[in-house]
């Protein structure tokens, strides 16, 4: 049979997980080329730099601005071969870490993961969400394997925007829904049956600590619930992210992210995974269960996230809809799911959303 190789990312977590550094890296080198957002360098170097010091480890740093593109990628890929790293360390939001990964895939080098935001799984997984120098989306740019190591230093996320904790809830509550509802009806390979079970982790945890760990985060403070929402957020959804098929990964709740940001003005005012959680609502009314849709409204209502159409600001006018309903149906998202969606099914299950 064809070989099979599947690699995870290991982690660190806790108030002081940059100690591990040097006993974790060594053996990759000492020359290290670190790419940071601004503001994720202002509240993670001066932790790196001491847990650093005294070692033989030497750090070059590059601040990010933008988005990441192929651009961007190849510049850093290229800065980092002209300071001869031995390794790449990424540290910020997504778009940072993901640009720190194709930088490293572009040079031949390994690279790790600094997450100062809990607002997606990029630290853990093999891809990065490439977009245009224009902004929007371009591609996603597949890696034989994810980040060699992830370090998530609670004491800088518990002061992080809790909007970007809120929305990486949202997300990872989407990675559940979505990955049982696309793999329904299948002969799932061991790989993918044991992602799908890992997604329960992207769902139950946060009904226990989300609303908790958002308020604690609120005031800055490390707690238990805090760590259990950020597992969730990047290591539990990137650990499905890994060992689904292509085709479990995302369903419904995508789409309509998708679909409402061709709204102008729309993706500046709404996270991405806030409306995301908005879609595993018409998902679940599209499906036909009231019930969990019930159940899961209440949830968000609790952590904050927006339930309607009418709260995010966009009206349930059919026509005005009309470009968002056929971009939904034809997204590659809804390809492998268990049953044909028209149009039509995304609009009512948005009016019973309104409604529920």
């Amino acid at each position: 049979m064809k070989t099979e190789s599947i690699y995870y990312c290991n982690y660190s977590i806790g108030e002081a997980p940059y100690g591990e550094v040097p006993a974790v890296c060594t053996s990759f080198g000492s020359r290290i080329f670190l790419l940071g957002g601004e503001r994720a360098l202002a509240a993670g170097l001066t932790r790196l730099e001491k847990a650093l010091a005294g070692s033989s480890f030497s750090l070059v740093k590059e601040v990010f601005h933008g988005d990441c593109t192929y651009e961007a990628i190849r510049r850093a890929a290229k800065r980092a071969e002209e300071e001869k790293a031995d390794m790449i360390f990424g540290m910020g939001g997504g778009k940072a870490l993901d640009t720190a990964k194709g930088a490293a895939c572009e040079a031949g080098l390994p690279v790790f993961t600094f997450p100062t935001i809990p607002a997606t799984c990029a630290a853990t997984t093999a891809l990065s969400v490439v977009y245009r120098e224009d902004g929007s989306f371009d591609s996603f740019y597949f890696y034989d394997r994810p980040a060699r190591h992830c370090f998530l230093d609670l004491s800088v996320i518990a002061h992080a925007p809790a909007m970007y904790l809120q929305a990486g809830m949202g997300d990872t509550i989407g990675k559940y829904f979505e990955c049982h509802f696309a793999a329904r009806g299948d002969r799932l390979s061991h790989s993918s049956a044991l992602g799908r079970e890992i997604s329960n982790m992207c769902y139950e945890p946060l009904l226990e600590y989300g609303v908790r760990a958002l308020a604690d985060c609120r005031d800055g403070r490390v707690s238990h619930a805090l760590s259990q929402a950020v597992l969730a957020n990047v290591v539990s959804t990137g650990l499905v992210s890994l060992m689904v098929l292509d085709d479990y990964n995302c369903a419904v709740a995508h789409s309509v992210y998708y679909g409402l940001v061709l709204l102008p003005g729309f993706e500046e005012e709404n996270l991405h995974g806030n409306v995301v959680a908005y879609g595993v609502l018409v998902q679940l009314l599209l499906d036909g269960d009231r019930e969990e849709a019930l159940r899961l409204k209440a949830f968000l209502k609790e952590l904050g996230i927006r339930t309607t159409l009418g709260e995010m600001g966009v009206s349930l006018d059919r026509e005005a809809l009309d470009t968002v309903l056929k971009d939904i149906v034809t997204e590659p998202d809804m390809e492998h799911i268990p049953y044909p969606v028209t149009e039509e099914m995304i609009y009512e299950a948005m009016k019973a959303a309104e409604g529920l």
